[in-house]
């Protein structure tokens, strides 16, 4: 279990006593450090590293960093709002005792991820991962509802030994074929035993679309924790593609064309141990609520593009025919819609059926994405809305009478556009809180100048190694 309360200075009851127990266990494993790890607006990973002796310190009175890490750049440079980016002030990072872990494939070091708070014990008002732990909490006190979540991770693996940056794919096979499988065997079964050691259970690891791509579906957590465990994996991830001479990219592109690198979100809602998405009286087993859930998604689906898929690169991804979801619908088991209804097997329904959102990529700080997601399906729960009529097959082949009817447009295809709809939509940016939403706006405007006038190579290898 995630810890779901905030820390508070100098140690919740019984906290320090148990940082001082795993800090021995940790030191007689031969373990040295501990990496404190958080996700920047960016949705860059930052991260300060303590020695093993100082986790029961970290515990009581956190770590210090700056803020302006909350209006960094993808490149490092820093944008400013009215409330952060200057070189003022502190923060404190506080390590999560129920998320520390051991890593196989870094011998000698621990993963943390934290929360943050003010020097003055105040939650800081940035922090995304406070921000997703509020929603999930909002919904269980306001509507009974939580939630099971999974984060998709996708990667393009390249030879450590390119020059100059470039991308050159690890293997030459064909897509989810068996010559990928068998040309990084040893490297694949190294990250199984990583993230089994880690306590990671994996659904499955295959070959995927693009050139030198790999996937890795793991099982559903709480979202807090679900977004803990996709920071782990794509550590773990690095770290088992460097002891192989390799080097892992999670960007949305590492190349102008093709097929990009995704990040789907996988999402159920439940209620007095119910699933909402099996075994209702609506379309494909849907309750009601898991409709209008469903509903609030995709109303909202152009504003949350800003959260979600927030690099410039990302908009190489989200090209049609490309199974992104680029298309505001849903749909059975439709790869080309935003949102994906999975039932899963019969047999398995009341646990397994879901949602899949498609325009998710791995540029995305994963507090952020899925807070941001289940806030707009919240809201869409709260009013009751209706669900559409579903689409089947490719949305790029209906008539514009017939799009139009069924509500189906483009989604934004550019960030410029993304953030005019961020811009518009009230309710995601009152969900994240004024200060939140000011830092996404100001980020995203940034990362719009940063690459202004390249052209779609260049974009793609701005951002190749970043993420």
């Amino acid at each position: 279990m995630t810890t779901l309360a905030d820390p508070v200075p100098g140690g919740r009851p019984g906290e320090t006593e148990r940082a001082s127990a795993l800090s021995g266990e940790l030191s007689s494993r031969g373990v040295h450090g501990i990496v404190l790890s958080y996700v920047d607006t960016a949705g860059i990973g930052r991260v300060k590293g303590i020695p093993t002796a100082r986790l029961p310190a970290a515990t009581a009175w956190g770590v210090g960093m700056s803020p302006v890490f909350d209006t960094f750049l993808a490149n490092d440079s820093v944008v400013t709002t009215d409330v952060l980016g200057s070189p003022d002030g502190d923060l404190r990072l506080y390590p999560d005792l129920d998320q520390l872990t051991v890593l196989a494939a870094q011998p000698g070091w621990a993963w943390a991820p934290v929360d943050r708070i003010t020097q003055d014990g105040e939650s800081h008002p940035a922090c995304s991962r406070t921000f997703l732990r509020r929603v999930v909490d909002r919904a269980a006190r306001q509507h009974g509802v939580t939630f099971r979540a999974a984060v998709e991770i996708e990667w393009a693996l390249g030879l450590g030994s390119a020059p100059g940056g470039e991308f050159v794919p690890a293997v030459s096979g064909p897509a989810y074929g068996a010559t990928r499988q068998v040309e990084l065997s040893d490297c694949t079964a190294d990250l199984l035993a990583a993230c089994a050691a880690q306590g990671v259970d994996v659904d499955q690891v295959h070959p995927e679309y693009a050139a030198g791509q790999f996937e890795v579906s793991v099982g559903a957590l709480d979202p807090v924790a679900a977004a803990d465990r996709s920071v782990l994996l794509r550590q773990t991830i690095r770290a088992v593609a460097g002891r192989h001479g390799l080097r892992a990219s999670f960007a949305p592109a590492v190349s102008g064309e093709g097929v990009g690198n995704g990040g789907h979100l996988h999402l159920s809602a439940w209620r007095d141990g119910v699933n909402l998405h099996s075994g209702g009286t609506g379309r494909h087993g849907m309750t009601a609520d898991a409709e209008s859930f469903a509903a609030g998604i995709l109303g909202h689906l152009p504003g949350l593009l800003a959260v979600t898929a927030p690099s410039p690169a990302s908009y190489l991804r989200l090209r049609p025919a490309q199974w992104a979801g680029v298309f505001t619908a849903w749909g059975l088991e439709t790869r080309e819609t935003a949102v994906r209804v999975i039932t899963g097997t019969a047999g398995l329904r009341d646990q397994a059926a879901n949602l899949e959102v498609k325009p998710v990529d791995l540029a995305a700080n994963p507090y952020l994405a899925l807070g941001s997601v289940i806030a707009a399906g919240l809201d869409g729960l709260a009013t009751a809305a209706p669900l559409p009529e579903q689409t089947t097959g490719d949305p790029a082949r209906l008539g514009a009478e017939e799009a139009a009817r069924r509500g189906v447009r483009r989604l934004p295809e550019s960030l410029e556009e993304a953030v005019a709809a961020f811009r518009r939509d009230d309710g995601v940016r009152a969900a994240l809180g004024e200060v939140l939403a000011d830092a996404v706006i100001a980020v995203r405007l940034g990362e719009i100048a940063a690459v202004a006038g390249l052209d779609d190579e260049r974009v793609a290898a701005a951002y190749r190694w970043v993420y």
